[in-house]
């Protein structure tokens, strides 16, 4: 069977998209093995019409609200895309499907601290999911490095089991939304170090301390502590994109155009994959540059026939 569209990814943008494509009426599938991103928040109050619910809840709705119209969602792992002709190939663990076109929405995986000590000490006090792992931290000593929405909201999460979390940041502002910064001032048991870096982790077996270096001043310190969460934003799962010749610019991103086209005829793309939304990832853009990915391919579709 040739799809009208494969919607690759199962966070906001690609859910959004098989949605806006089934009332398009397009013949289509998604396949993606991870919720997403937002599916680690512990709570999302931002995205209208949700109050105080959690990432994964929203994401089981947004699932629930696509297989309601009868979206096919397949939960399979992508190994390769390949253009055929005027048709894409996608290779999965499964299986293969071919389709006349693409919206491509894998969203990014998360950046590490690039110590090369830090992969022996991950699952033994460093974490990249405060979601998953904070709970074991109760009435510890935990850092959280970065100054984003992700680091801040991490950072709360912390505070209600770990005894101090200290936010380490290498500027001199946390740039989180000001709602964040204003809670995480008014916690106790939150500390933020500006411009400062974590320059190495030491512990034998489990995370027993870091060093912090001072970005202006070079000095260096030590700081006990018991974990690492690490929330440094991620980085574009772009490389199935580039290997059929899709553009990207200087950080990884897909290069698309207002109505999320690529380079590539047929190939679209949405999230924060993209540069559409100027790196604001956000579950609401990512959403909406889905549905306009999926208005884009249905343009396509009627074009040709």
């Amino acid at each position: 069977m040739v799809y009208d569209v494969i919607v690759l990814g199962t966070g906001p943008a690609g859910l959004s998209a098989a949605v806006y494509c089934k009332r398009y009426d397009l013949n289509l599938i998604v396949i993606g093995k991870e919720a997403g991103a937002i599916s680690e928040a512990d709570e999302v109050d931002n995205y209208l019409g949700f109050v105080h619910i959690s990432g994964m809840e929203m994401i089981n709705k947004f699932v629930e609200h696509a297989e309601e119209l009868g979206v096919e969602i397949h939960r399979e792992e992508i190994i390769k895309i390949v253009k055929q002709g005027d048709n894409f190939i996608v290779d999965t663990d499964h299986g293969s499907y071919e389709s006349r076109s693409l919206i491509y929405a894998l969203g990014g995986t998360k950046r590490k601290l690039g110590l090369p000590e830090e992969k022996n000490f991950v699952g033994r006090g460093v974490s990249y999911c405060a979601t998953c792992d904070g709970a074991f931290f109760r009435n510890k000593t935990v850092a959280v490095t970065g100054g984003s929405d992700s680091a801040a909201m991490a950072a709360l999460l912390l505070s209600r089991f770990a005894k101090q979390v200290f936010i380490v940041y290498r500027r001199n502002k946390l740039r989180a939304f000001p709602v964040f910064v204003k809670k995480i001032e008014n916690t106790e048991n939150i500390k933020t170090i500006f411009n400062s870096v974590i320059n190495e982790i030491k512990g034998k077996k489990l995370v027993e301390k870091i060093i912090i270096e001072n970005t202006k001043t070079g000095e260096k310190s030590e700081l006990e502590l018991n974990g690492i969460f690490v929330e440094f934003g991620h980085v574009p799962n772009s490389d199935f994109a580039k290997n059929v010749g899709v553009e990207t610019v200087e950080n990884g991103r897909i290069k698309v155009k207002e109505d999320m086209s690529t380079n590539v005829r047929g190939f679209f793309a949405a999230g924060d994959v993209t540069t559409g939304g100027n790196d604001f990832d956000q579950a609401v853009t990512a959403a909406a540059e889905g549905s306009v990915a999926a208005a884009s391919v249905y343009k396509l579709i009627s074009e040709v026939g």
